[in-house]
C-alpha cells in the first residue's frame, strides 16, 4: 500500500477536488500540502471528499462481494468473469482495486485527523467524529473482506481481529464527540458488528440491545450528488438497456433494491446503508440462539419485523423493461414461478415476480419474505439459525454483507506484496470454505418450464447451518 498524505490534486473548486486524481505526488508547485492546509475552507473540502471516498469505497465493495456471493451472478460479463465461481486470487485486478479503495478511504480519513486542527465548539468536534468513523469504516471492510490488510505505509498485515478492535477505539472516540443522537447510534451499531465479527457474545448484545430502542436508525452513504459519484451498482442492477447483474431467482423479488424513478437519472442515485437497525436484532437473535434461548430468538425476530422491516419505505416500480434474461443464462424466468430452494424443498410461490403485469414492490432499505409463521414454526437451533441467515441475506442484499457470511475472503493484493516485505505467503491464500461450492455452482438453478419450478442447485443457508462450527462462519458458534 503506497500511501502518500496529499495524494489527491488540490484544485480550486471543491465540488472537482476528487473527480479525477490518483494517489500522485502534488506536482503544481503553488499549491503545496502546507498551502492547502492553511486555507480557510480546506477542513471542509477535505471532508467533503472524504465523504465521496466512502461513497466510491462502499460502491466497489458492493459490485464486487454481491458477485461473489450468492446473491447475484454477472449475466453481461461486464465486471468480474471469475468472481462468480468464485475465484479470489490475490493478483486480480479486482481484489487488488477492492482493496485500494479502502485503503484510500482509510488512508483520506486520517490525513484529515492528522493535518487539520479542531478546536472544542459542536460543530467542530462533529467533523473529526465523521473521520474517526469513516476511518473505523474503512477497518471494518478490511476486516470482514480481507484475510488481513496493513493500515500504515509498508506495515505488517493486521488480522480481523486487530482491525476489528482498532475499528472499536475509533468509534468510541467518535460517538464521545458527535453531538447528535443518531450519529452516536451509528457508533454504536458499527461496534456491535465489531464484537459480532469476533465472536463476542456479551458485548455486541450490549451494544445491540441500545440500538433497538431506535428501531428505524439508518446510516447510508450517498450517491449523484453535483460532483458525484454514480451509484455504479444500481446501473448494473436497473437500467433501460442492459440488467449486468441478475439476482438469484430466489431473491427476484427483491431486486432492484437501487433504481431511478426521475427521467433524470444522475438525481435519483439511491443511497447504500452501512449501518441500520435490522442488524442489531439479528446480532441479539443469534446470541439468543448461542445461549440456547430458542423462544426468546423466535420474539426478537418477530419483533425485526414489526418493529423494523415492516415499516421500511416499499415503493411501487414499474420494471417492465426487465432484461436479465438473455445474458449468460438464457433461462431466467421473467413470470410469475415457484422456486424450490434446493431439490428437498417444497416449491414456494412470490418469489419470482411477473414484472410485465403491473408495478411491483421494491424495497430500498430491508425487505423479506419471512413471516411471523415461519418464525412461530422454529422448533430447534438449526431451524433458528436458518431462518436468521436467511433473513440476514435478505435483509441485507446489495449491501456487501454476504460474501463475509458465507465465510469468504480476498487475498492481500499482489501490489502490497510486492511492495510489503511483510506480506507473507499465506496473505495471498484467499479464504474459501470448503463449503463453498465451486464452478458458479452458488448461482446454479435449473428452471422445468413445464412444470413452472425453478430449482436451485444449493440452499446455502442450510449449507451453514450443517456447517455451523466452521471457523469461517457463524462467529456466536466458535
Amino acid at each position: 500500500m503506497k500511501i502518500t498524505y496529499l495524494s489527491y490534486c488540490i484544485l480550486a473548486g471543491a465540488t472537482l477536488l476528487f473527480n479525477a486524481c490518483e494517489l500522485t505526488e502534488v506536482t503544481n508547485p503553488y499549491v503545496t500540502e502546507d498551502r492547502f492546509v492553511e486555507g480557510s475552507q480546506s477542513k471542509d473540502i477535505w471532508l467533503d471528499g472524504v465523504r465521496r471516498q466512502a461513497s466510491l469505497t462502499v460502491g466497489t465493495v458492493v459490485e464486487f462481494t454481491e458477485l461473489v456471493s450468492d446473491n447475484y451472478f454477472n449475466n453481461y460479463t461486464q465486471s468480474s468473469k471469475v468472481f462468480d465461481n468464485p475465484e479470489l486470487n490475490y493478483f486480480d485486478r479486482d481484489v487488488t482495486n477492492i482493496q485500494a479503495t479502502i485503503h484510500k478511504l482509510m488512508e483520506m480519513s486520517a490525513f484529515g485527523l492528522n493535518r487539520f486542527t479542531y478546536d472544542q465548539t459542536p460543530e467542530e468536534a462533529a467533523k473529526k467524529a465523521e473521520l474517526l468513523f469513516f476511518k473505523a469504516y474503512a477497518h471494518i471492510l478490511g476486516a470482514e473482506l480481507y484475510v488481513g490488510i496493513p493500515t500504515s505505509t509498508l506495515g505488517v498485515v493486521e488480522t480481523p481481529s486487530e482491525l476489528f478492535t482498532k475499528a472499536i477505539a475509533l468509534l468510541s472516540e467518535a460517538a464521545t464527540l458527535y453531538n447528535t443522537q443518531a450519529d452516536k447510534e451509528a457508533c454504536t451499531l458499527l461496534m456491535a458488528r465489531c464484537h459480532y465479527g469476533m465472536g463476542h457474545v456479551e458485548e455486541a448484545s450490549a451494544l445491540a440491545r441500545q440500538i433497538i430502542a431506535s428501531p428505524l436508525m439508518l446510516r447510508q452513504v450517498k450517491y449523484g450528488t453535483q460532483s458525484g459519484p454514480s451509484n455504479n451498482f444500481q446501473s448494473a442492477i436497473f437500467s433501460s438497456t442492459t440488467n449486468s447483474f441478475a439476482p438469484l431467482p430466489r431473491l427476484d423479488f427483491l431486486d432492484p433494491k437501487y433504481f431511478h424513478q426521475t427521467s433524470t437519472i444522475f438525481d435519483d442515485e439511491k443511497p447504500i446503508a452501512i449501518a441500520k437497525a435490522e442488524e442489531a436484532y439479528l446480532i441479539l437473535a443469534e446470541a439468543l440462539v448461542a445461549q440456547q434461548n430458542i423462544p426468546a430468538a423466535k420474539q426478537m425476530l418477530k419483533d425485526l419485523l414489526s418493529n423494523t422491516v415492516s415499516k421500511r419505505p416499499v415503493v411501487q416500480l414499474n420494471d417492465s423493461r426487465e432484461t436479465r434474461n438473455g445474458g449468460n443464462r438464457r433461462d431466467y424466468p421473467l413470470t410469475a414461478v415457484q422456486v424450490k430452494f434446493d431439490a428437498a424443498s417444497p416449491a414456494k410461490s412470490g418469489l419470482v415476480l411477473d414484472r410485465k403485469q403491473g408495478n411491483i414492490a421494491a424495497y430500498s432499505v430491508s425487505g423479506t419474505q419471512v413471516t411471523a409463521v415461519m418464525i412461530d414454526a422454529v422448533a430447534t437451533e438449526d431451524d433458528a439459525l436458518y431462518l436468521i441467515y436467511l433473513m440476514r441475506q435478505e435483509i441485507f442484499i446489495a449491501e456487501g454483507r454476504r460474501m463475509t457470511d458465507l465465510g469468504m475472503r480476498f487475498p492481500v493484493s499482489q501490489r502490497e506484496q510486492l511492495n510489503n516485505a511483510n506480506v507473507t505467503d499465506a496473505h495471498i491464500q484467499a479464504i474459501i470454505p470448503d463449503f463453498i461450492p465451486l464452478n458458479r455452482g452458488l448461482d446454479d438453478f435449473t428452471y422445468d418450464t413445464g412444470s413452472a419450478v425453478v430449482t436451485m442447485a444449493y440452499d446455502m443457508n442450510k449449507v451453514l447451518v450443517a456447517n455451523k462450527t466452521s471457523a469461517y462462519i457463524m462467529p456466536f458458534k466458535n
